[in-house]
C-alpha cells in the first residue's frame, strides 16, 4: 500500500524516541507515539500501519494520523500532540465571584446553625445571583485551593 506521508526520522529525533522509551519519560500517549514513529521510520523497521496498531493496541487511523502529523506539522507537535486551547468546560466562576465565596464563607454562618456547610454556601452562591448554579463539590474544590 502506498503511503502518503512517509515517516524519515533524523539520528537526533530517533535518539529522543529512543530515550522516551528507555527512561519511560512522558505520559503515555507521548510513550505511545514514540513507539509509533520509530516503529513507522521507513529509513528503519518501517513496520506497516497495521502491524504497528496490533503491536500497541491503538487503531490504524491513529497510526496514520501520527504520520501526517509529523510530515505537516513537524516531530515537536507529532511527539507531544497539540495542547488545547481552552478547558473543556469553561469555569462557572471568575475571580470575583471566588471572591464572594470566600467572603460568604469568613462571615458567620447562617442563623441556626453552628457553622456554614458547603451546601449552604453553594446556596447563598445562588441566591445572591453570584453564579446561576453550582454544586457543593465546586465550592469544597475552591475551599481546598484557598485553605
Amino acid at each position: 500500500m502506498n503511503k502518503k506521508y512517509i515517516v524519515r526520522l533524523s539520528d537526533e529525533e530517533r535518539g529522543i524516541c529512543q530515550q522516551i522509551i528507555k527512561h519511560l519519560k512522558g505520559s503515555s500517549q507521548k510513550f505511545r507515539r514514540a513507539h509509533i514513529l520509530l516503529k513507522a521510520d521507513a529509513d528503519a523497521s518501517g513496520w506497516s500501519d497495521v502491524k504497528i496498531a496490533e503491536a500497541f493496541d491503538c487503531r490504524v487511523q491513529t497510526i496514520e494520523h501520527v504520520r501526517k502529523r509529523l510530515v505537516t506539522e513537524g516531530f515537536d507537535l507529532a511527539l507531544n500532540g497539540q495542547k488545547r486551547q481552552e478547558p473543556p468546560t469553561r469555569p462557572k466562576r471568575d475571580g470575583e465571584a471566588e471572591a464572594q465565596g470566600i467572603a460568604l464563607r469568613l462571615g458567620k454562618p447562617p442563623v441556626g446553625s453552628g457553622h456554614g456547610t458547603l451546601h449552604l454556601l453553594a446556596d447563598a452562591l445562588v441566591a445572591l445571583e453570584v453564579v446561576e448554579s453550582i454544586r457543593h463539590e465546586t465550592v469544597r474544590k475552591t475551599r481546598k485551593k484557598t485553605a
